[in-house]
């Protein structure tokens, strides 16, 4: 999906331009010792090397942090950041922590990503040690060039109560809603490695300036916003088209698939959650809506062995032919437990993938390889009028498609869906979430039109 960064974006600079101005801040480094700053994890070097902190890579296990002995809640906080050594994995923590009760000290909490690789995923915004990835560069793939290998570059973190936002060279990277941490220090990585060959890399700081006083949010950046707070609809959400398609706490909007109603069982709305009861009989949901061309996303979570889906496209809750419901399936599956995952053909039903068609790809992230069970994932749908499709599951789009295409229908050909004339080429359906008898989860349930 092209992603274009809205003039929004240039208010912003502006914006924080005016803030700097007025608040100069508090440097992090006086550029000849590492006063204030204590070391935590691995054993990489860190030193000052002409009024900068150069951190050098060494063969280890775990992750080094040099991080500020102060904590800090709400900043905008500045830094210059090269890489000439490498190039390797590096970031910045932010509202992070080293307690005994969390795996005996290990560093945990907000990073911005610093990546060189060719995923380039810098300015990402990341959980060390915890949920993993919560804004990656495939989110926004406009800031995926912003960051130079072997030059400076300028990055800013601005943390305001529960958002979360980073820049780079003064361009939007990232924007997460989310309440997992307070309050926390401030750290530097030198990521682990696993060979003699990569010792010696480094990364260096300069210019880390940290503002806590009178902080006044930049203009809204006109990219993707990750809003993990359930089932909640941030302003810019909605200024950008976004809404609500479940309430959160009721079935307004919905109704079984066979009925004119919502399921008086079989169904839970409670806690926030759109849950299906395991062998509850409520049967299949779907909108009372029908949708062309949108974007979709939710949340998820499966319990051991689960399966369920995510329909798009819905014409009619069943195809005489198949017996499936009548749309296009975003498969939702405990791959590791379920026995369809070994289905199908080249891995066409594990999760994620367009049930039966096509096979999601290599999943990139550190969540979604296999399902976590019992634990939050996130969906995420585009479907455009031109009949292109994409999959996406934490972060990374997993699956690309044209439901219009001479590819598409060869595949169908060969699925069980091949007895069915024109199957998923509808212009507009219905959303429809599956009840196959197996306890499944669904909260923060947006959508917004193309």
């Amino acid at each position: 999906m092209r992603q274009v960064v809205s003039a929004l974006a240039m208010l912003a600079l502006g914006s924080m331009g005016a803030a700097a101005a007025a608040d100069k801040g508090t440097p992090l480094f006086d550029g000849k010792s590492l006063a204030g700053w204590k070391q935590l994890g691995g054993n990489a070097d860190y030193a000052v090397v002409n009024g900068t902190i150069v951190g050098t890579s060494k063969p280890d296990k775990v992750n080094s942090f040099l991080v500020t002995e102060q904590s800090y809640r709400d900043f905008i906080l500045d830094f210059d950041v090269r890489q000439d050594v490498g190039p390797t994995n590096s970031g910045v923590q932010f509202r992070s922590l080293s307690t005994p009760d969390f795996e005996n000290g290990r560093v945990h909490g907000y990073q911005a990503d610093i990546d060189p690789s060719d995923k380039a995923w810098s300015g990402g915004i990341y959980e060390e040690a915890q949920r993993g990835w919560f804004y990656t560069g495939d989110m926004n793939p406009a800031s995926k060039p912003l960051y130079k290998f072997g030059e400076w570059n300028h990055f800013r973190i601005e943390m305001i109560g529960k958002r979360m936002r980073v820049w780079i060279n003064e361009k939007p990277s990232s924007d997460v809603i989310d309440d997992g941490h307070d309050q926390g220090f401030i750290g530097l990585q030198v990521h682990s490695i696993s060979t003699a060959e990569e010792a010696g890399r480094t990364t260096t700081w300069k210019n880390l300036v940290v503002q806590t006083k009178d902080l006044k949010r930049a203009p809204p950046m006109g990219i993707l916003i990750r809003n993990n707070l359930p089932n909640d609809l941030d302003p810019e959400e909605k200024a950008q088209g976004w809404r609500l398609l479940w309430d959160g706490k009721t079935g307004k909007g919905w109704r079984g698939a066979d009925s004119a109603a919502f399921p008086a069982k079989g169904w839970s709305l409670a806690n926030g959650e759109l849950a299906v009861v395991s062998k509850g009989g409520g049967g299949d949901i779907m909108t009372d809506e029908e949708f062309g061309a949108f974007e979709l996303q939710m949340e998820f979570k499966v319990s051991a062995g689960a399966n369920s889906g995510i329909f798009y496209y819905l014409t009619s809750p069943h195809d005489p032919a198949s017996g499936a419901p009548l749309g296009l399936e975003y498969q939702i599956l405990d791959d590791e437990r379920h026995p369809d995952a070994k289905l199908g053909i080249n891995g066409n039903r594990t999760l994620a993938s367009l049930y039966d068609i096509y096979p999601r790809g290599t999943v990139r992230t550190n969540v979604g390889i296999k399902p976590v069970v019992d634990a939050w994932q996130h969906a995420r749908i585009v479907a455009l009028a031109d009949g292109s499709v994409e999959h996406w599951l934490n972060g990374t789009k997993v699956l690309e498609y044209n439901r219009k295409s001479d590819d598409y229908k060869a595949h169908v050909a060969t699925s069980k869906f091949k007895g069915t004339p024109g199957f998923g080429e509808a212009a507009k359906g219905r959303i429809l979430l599956q009840d196959h008898g197996d306890a499944v989860a669904y909260r923060s349930i947006k959508i917004r039109p193309l």
